[in-house]
C-alpha cells in the first residue's frame, strides 16, 4: 500500500508567526498538532504529499488538479514578505491520476506556480525538513458531497497503485461562526456541525457525514467539509483508527487537526 497515512488540518495564515505575531500563541493546540505530523511525516520519509484544498481555482462542475515541476509558498496576500520557499510537484503521478480519471471524473489541469493559502499553508508546516518530497495540490468544486466522495475513491485506486509513498493531506477550517466575533457573524449551527462533523469522524459514521443538510452546511460557514469527504473517499474500505490531535475555536473559527492511522 502506498497511503502511508492521512490527515485533517486547518490552515488559518495566522499560524506564520510573522503573519500572527501576538495571536500565533492562541493557537498553541494546532501548532503543536502540526509539530507532531511534520514529525510522523519525517519519520516515515514521504515521496509525495496529496494536499486538497478549499481553495484556488473553484470550479463549479469540475474537479481541479493545480500540476507544475515547481511551486512558489509565500504569504504576500497577508503582508508577510519575507516568508519564501519552493517546493516540487509531483508531475509523473499528476499525469497518471489525470488519464486514469478522464472519462470517470470532470478534472480540470491548470498550472499555478504560487500555492493558494489553503495549500501553502500546511505544505509550509509539515515539509520543512523534507526537501526532496514532492506535491500535487487538488481543489474541490461545486458538485455534490457524493461526487466528492466518488471522486476520492477514484483517486484512490491510483494512489494504491503508485510505488510512491503518499500522504493525504484535507486542508480545511470549520464552522466560520462561532462567536459574534466570528468572520460570517454568530450562528448557533457553527457549534453543533463541528461537535456532529467530530463525531461522525471519530465514529466512522461516514453515511451520516454526506447526509448532512446543505442548508445546516451552509449555516455554518465552513470551508473544509468537501476536502474532508474526497479524503474519506481516498479512505473508502482501507481499515484506519481516528486520533483527534486538537480542536481550537480562539477566534471563532472552528480548527480541527486529526489523523487517521492506516
Amino acid at each position: 500500500m502506498s497511503i502511508i497515512f492521512s490527515a485533517i488540518v486547518p490552515h488559518p495564515p495566522i499560524l506564520v508567526s510573522t503573519i500572527g505575531k501576538e495571536n500565533t500563541k492562541r493557537l498553541k493546540a494546532t501548532i503543536a498538532s502540526y509539530q507532531k505530523l511534520e514529525n510522523d511525516l519525517y519519520a516515515a520519509q514521504i515521496d509525495t504529499l496529496l494536499i486538497i484544498s478549499p481553495h484556488g481555482q473553484l470550479q463549479s462542475d469540475s474537479f481541479v488538479m493545480n500540476l507544475s515541476p515547481e511551486y512558489n509558498i509565500n504569504f504576500e496576500e497577508f503582508g508577510d514578505f519575507s516568508t519564501k520557499s519552493k517546493i516540487n510537484g509531483d508531475i509523473g503521478l499528476g499525469y497518471k491520476i489525470r488519464e486514469s480519471m478522464e472519462t470517470k471524473m470532470p478534472l480540470q489541469l491548470i498550472t499555478e506556480t504560487n500555492l493558494d493559502y489553503g495549500s501553502a499553508i500546511p505544505v509550509y508546516f509539515l515539509t520543512k525538513h523534507l526537501p526532496q518530497l514532492k506535491i500535487i495540490p487538488i481543489h474541490y468544486s461545486g458538485l455534490d458531497l457524493n461526487s466528492h466522495y466518488n471522486f476520492g475513491q477514484l483517486l484512490k485506486h491510483e494512489l494504491l497503485i503508485n510505488k510512491n509513498r503518499v500522504v493525504v493531506i484535507a486542508s480545511g477550517d470549520l464552522s466560520h461562526c462561532l462567536t459574534k466575533n466570528s468572520p460570517a457573524g454568530y450562528n448557533v449551527n457553527g457549534k453543533k456541525f463541528d461537535e456532529k462533523l467530530i463525531e461522525y469522524l471519530k465514529q466512522n459514521k461516514i453515511k451520516k457525514i454526506l447526509s448532512l443538510d446543505q442548508e445546516f452546511i451552509s449555516s455554518a460557514s465552513e470551508c473544509g467539509l468537501k476536502s474532508i469527504v474526497i479524503l474519506l473517499g481516498i479512505l473508502n474500505d482501507i481499515k484506519y483508527q481516528t486520533q483527534l490531535l486538537s480542536y481550537e475555536a480562539p477566534f471563532g473559527v472552528g480548527y480541527l487537526t486529526m489523523s487517521f492511522k492506516l
